[in-house]
């Protein structure tokens, strides 16, 4: 056997194999006749863990889509029937995708029932309940309305919590499965040891120079969403730890360039412009090392009850000040030089509060920050003209900045 066939495989390779099995479960059971659902991203997936339920992620899928080009093609298709071009585009991409029923950049099976969670957003609901609607199939919400307290109070955990165990039972009359308690204490623990590790190979961004670029993390997130209950992808988190500090050790790094900047990028990707956006950071030796996106799917808790207070603290379900906490400790842990903030289009519940946000951070952090407008998978919705200038001035206020003056 040569030395490279002897080598164990890289961690995001581990990763987009879980990804394609993820897809080739739900395939395989579809083709056995077996339910799947469609399932948004915060949705507490140990209940499907536990009942071995396939679900796919309408969110994962829409960001793909996006990223390989065919984001304005299945927005359009939308559109053509008759809904506004001012809603989410993952939520066009998906109701193009459930009237087409195919996409050749990415497939995966229709849904027989439809789990919406609103602890990411509110516009979610009425997004599956079309569906929902015009498929003529059952949906399950779990209600998790905005806190504007720091805390989740008990009164809040309880209501949660009977959801919860409501869309157990409803889910095994769907399904046929039954729900066992021991499988779901293995799911928890498993769930636990995949979130930790996910989140700590996170944290490696706060080494400087980064062992990574934080664009990597936009990459791999997609297993943290859709297999954080599985064994394989806690085995592949702690590796790309392993790998993360390894790579710390011996002074090397993702990111293809000399780090000479660090800034915290604010909000959800741009997948249809994820290249342009590298390539312009890098030409001004700027590495993205924080983000609060990528950690918004590292789920810890230590029982059930607290399990309901983590699904609440989603970063679009929380107060304005928890939210504000988060970006300056990312800011401050990863040695952040500036912030670029996404005024995303499709996302009103995250951007509505961006402003005072950004206003906040630069007060409370001293750093500079820069806006520019965009959108999650619609490509209309940006400006590379827009967005190399903001880039290029925040780079000429870091640099004034490192060299203790003013511009």
């Amino acid at each position: 056997m040569s030395e490279q066939k002897s080598k164990s495989p890289k961690a995001k390779y581990l990763l987009r194999d879980i990804l394609a099995d993820h897809y080739k479960i739900a395939w395989d059971a579809k083709k056995r006749g077996e339910k799947v659902g469609w399932c948004a991203s915060n949705f507490p997936q140990e209940i499907c863990e536990t009942l071995g339920v396939p679900v796919v992620y309408p969110e994962n899928q829409a960001a793909a889509i996006a990223a390989k080009g065919a984001g304005q093609r299945m927005c359009e298709h939308s559109e053509a029937n008759g809904y506004s071009n001012d809603i989410c585009a993952y939520a066009r991409i998906s109701l193009a995708y459930m009237d087409l029923k195919e996409c050749k950049e990415l497939d995966m099976p229709q849904p027989d029932f439809m789990l919406c969670c609103n602890n990411i957003c509110n516009q979610m609901i009425k997004w599956y309940e079309n569906i929902a609607k015009e498929l003529d199939i059952p949906m399950i919400l779990i209600d998790i309305p905005y806190n504007t307290e720091f805390e989740t109070s008990e009164d809040r955990v309880k209501y949660i919590r009977a959801q919860f165990d409501e869309a157990i039972v409803r889910l095994e009359r769907i399904t046929g499965k039954k729900f066992s308690r021991e499988r779901f204490e293995e799911v928890m623990k498993i769930s636990q040891e995949s979130s930790k590790a996910w989140l700590e190979a996170t944290e490696y961004t706060k080494y400087s120079p980064s062992p990574l670029n934080g664009f990597d993390l936009f990459n791999h997130m997609a297993v943290a969403v859709c297999a954080r209950g599985k064994q394989e992808a806690a085995d592949a988190f702690k590796l790309l730890a392993e790998e993360y500090e390894q790579s710390v050790k011996e002074g090397k790094s993702t990111y293809r360039g000399e780090e000479k900047h660090r800034i915290l990028f604010e909000g959800i990707a741009c997948w249809p412009y994820l290249r342009h956006k590298l390539t312009t950071l890098m030409e001004y030796n700027i590495n993205m090392v924080g983000t609060v996106y990528a950690e918004a799917f590292g789920v810890i808790y230590n029982n059930v009850d607290e399990m309901m207070k983590a699904y609440s603290y989603v970063p679009n379900a929380i107060s304005f000040e928890r939210a504000l906490k988060m970006r300056v400790d990312a800011v401050t842990k990863n040695n952040c030089e500036g912030a670029v903030i996404h005024t995303n289009r499709s996302c009103k519940q995250w951007s509505g509060f961006m402003y005072e946000l950004e206003r906040r951070l630069r007060e409370e952090t001293g750093i500079p920050t820069v806006t520019f407008d965009g959108d999650q998978a619609d490509p209309r919705n940006f400006s590379k003209a827009q967005y190399d200038t903001r880039i290029q001035g925040l780079y000429e206020v870091m640099e004034a900045n490192k060299r203790g003056g003013n511009l």
